[in-house]
């Protein structure tokens, strides 16, 4: 189907929004009538730049206030409405949205508007203009699509027909299913946006805090599933009015909402693209430093050893069980320290896995390689962070991995585990994967990785949190694929974290945290962090101390608190509360973890995962973040 977006949608001048929305690929554009009033440029220049840039003009919007009112008022309307027709000749729109009054003068009378509705249909038809009504979900009178629906159906012309708004209809609580009781050439224009679940004023929530398909909560792609049946053949197109938008680069945004698009379309069964390659785990993570000894230290005290150096660049590989860091040392920011850059997510079909990212107007890494380098694709996040399709362990197949040279200093790499592997046999106190990895966003692109992570990669989304930082609150959201915790994936451990026995917890799978960062107004750059498997966090954690690396300290009084709140033995307590462990349980099982200090932008956490805990230890966040703080 075609895809459309109103300019309300972007930020920056008309002309500007005009251009974004081409460069990203859009057929038409409603014209939101403030862009054109506040435009330098005439409506026959308007025009001739959207015919310039492959545009269709789909819709200009809105009309407001305009039937079920006196007769007087209705006659100023129809004065008004041909002059906005005139104007609307000259840009060349055939279409004019209608909002439902929220005049005070407007009466509770159907017969009434839909008479008025008529006679401006009328006046349109004269000009090549249709109406499309809609209900606005804060209309005085009509504020549902099925009121809306009865009342174009009782004026009765060919000019008049209605636009669904899926804001409008989901906001409500509205049955979309009646939807297809429309005659399809009866929909006039479909408008789409999804918003998260929130309880506020309907007004305000519409106004501030829609967002493009697939970022909210709300089942967009049964309401277009419904459009369809009803024979809706009209122009997909993205009405969203929020605030993060209307800042933000009008190109990236433009881009962003394509990929809702196309992620909506397949998710509404219209289209089959590339279907997605969910990852099966985390290959490696690379960091960045042009100072890289502090990153060395802190490595070489989790218990890494530095087994590979790559055969052309100055990257080295670290390995302990099957969690592998690479350390860059080009391209960092010196002024920042060492930064997490790249992530390579483990695939069984990496041509594959590109070619949805692509699909998806996933940015393609450029790569410079020469004949005997590993083949590997990669796309760019949001964020910049660059993420590598790697295969998992293939005989038939070279291995990344296959790109390093054994480190003179180095300990021999081990032999390359089968796909989403661990091993049983490692020494106490080893760590075994990445378990997860959080990645902060900047505060204007937190929805667009959201959408990016699920559509892209396929992960599944969590739910939204707002948790407390002594400074304010940041939002974060997890994504997790097959493996990482889901019911069916519920580990069955049955060990405790006090050095007592294995917990084999649930393993494999590949958890993202997205968090945001602080407003551009905070000088505060939130780090981010890699978290990494172990079955005895006791150990680990003396060990790692042993070695010389600084663990976070924890407040005596969250220990106090813990005590009140579960009941742990005494001797698990103190334990804790000696290393700095912080603890959570869910109804599967529970969590240790801790957390060593931060270099540059980066630190890592320690978790162990008891009999299938799913969580993250959000309760702890607050603790956590105030101890960074300090520290």
């Amino acid at each position: 189907m075609r895809k459309s977006i109103a300019t309300v949608s972007l930020s920056g001048s008309l002309s500007e929004k005009l251009t974004a929305i081409a460069a990203a690929g859009f057929d038409g554009v409603e014209i939101f009538e403030n862009d054109l009033i506040g435009s330098p440029l005439s409506p026959e220049e308007v025009r001739a730049r959207a015919a310039d840039l492959g545009l269709t003009i789909d819709l200009y919007q809105p009309f407001r206030d305009v039937e079920a009112v006196p007769e007087d008022v209705f006659a100023a309307n129809l004065l008004r409405a041909e002059r906005k027709f005139a104007v609307m000749e000259r840009l060349g729109a055939d279409l004019m949205l209608v909002c439902s009054s929220v005049s005070p003068q407007a009466a509770d009378d159907d017969a009434l508007a839909a008479a008025q509705l008529r006679r401006l249909a009328e006046r349109a038809a004269a000009h090549g203009i249709r109406i499309a009504y809609e209900a606005l979900a804060w209309g005085r009178h009509v504020h549902t699509y099925d009121h809306a629906w009865r009342i174009v159906r009782a004026a009765d012309h060919p000019a008049l027909g209605t636009c669904l708004d899926s804001f409008h209809i989901l906001s409500r609580g509205s049955d979309p299913q009646g939807i297809e009781d429309i005659p399809g050439e009866k929909i006039f224009f479909l408008q789409l946006a999804d918003a998260p679940l929130m309880a506020m004023d309907v007004l305000q929530w519409s106004r501030h805090y829609r967002c493009f398909p697939g970022q909210g909560g709300f089942d967009v792609a049964g309401l277009v599933r419904h459009a369809v049946r009803a024979g809706y053949t009209g122009p997909l197109s993205l009405e969203v009015f929020n605030d993060v938008f209307r800042q933000a680069d009008a190109g990236r945004t433009a881009v962003d909402a394509l990929r809702s698009l196309i992620g909506l379309e397949e998710a509404a069964e219209l289209t089959t693209p590339p279907a997605p390659v969910v990852p099966t785990g985390f290959a490696f993570a690379e960091l960045a430093a042009v100072d890289s000894e502090p990153v060395r230290a802190t490595l070489t005290a989790l218990g890494f050893a530095r087994t590979g150096r790559h055969s052309r660049k100055p990257v080295e590989l670290w390995e302990q069980g099957a969690a592998r860091i690479l350390l860059n040392a080009a391209g960092a920011d010196r002024r920042e320290g060492p930064a997490l850059v790249a992530l390579g997510l483990e695939t069984p079909a990496p041509e594959a896995a590109a070619r949805r990212a692509e699909s998806l107007l996933a940015p393609v890494v450029p790569r410079h390689r020469t004949p005997q380098d590993v083949p590997l694709d990669a796309v760019a996040a949001p964020d910049g962070t660059e993420l590598f399709f790697c295969r998992t362990a293939d005989p038939e197949h070279a291995h990344w991995t296959d790109d390093f040279t054994p480190a003179p200093d180095g300990m021999p790499r081990p032999p390359q585990a089968a796909p989403d592997s661990r091993s049983t046999t490692a020494p106490a106190a080893a760590l075994s994967h990445i378990d997860h990895v959080a990645l902060t966003q900047p505060w204007h692109h937190f929805d667009e990785a959201s959408l990016f992570y699920r559509s892209v990669l396929g992960l599944r989304p969590d739910a939204s949190l707002d948790l407390a930082d002594p400074y304010g609150l940041f939002r974060s959201r997890a994504f997790t694929g097959p493996g990482s915790g889901a019911a069916s994936d519920r580990g069955t451990g049955t060990g405790t974290a006090t050095g007592k026995g294995p917990a084999r917890g649930v393993e494999g799978g590949l958890r993202i945290a997205l968090n945001v960062a602080p407003g551009p107004g905070d000088r505060d750059v939130r780090p981010q962090h890699i978290a990494l498997a172990t079955d005895d966090i006791v150990a680990t954690a003396r060990r790692i101390r042993a070695r010389g690396a600084a663990l976070l300290p924890i407040p005596g009084n969250y220990y106090d608190d813990l005590q009140a709140r579960y009941d742990l033995p005494a001797e698990t307590l103190a334990t804790l509360r000696e290393l700095g462990i912080l603890y959570d349980r869910d109804e599967y099982g529970e969590f240790h973890h801790c957390y060593t200090a931060t270099v540059g932008r980066v630190f890592f956490e320690i978790v162990q995962r008891t009999g299938g805990y799913r969580g993250y230890g959000a309760g702890n966040a607050t603790v956590r973040l105030a101890a960074q703080h300090t520290a």
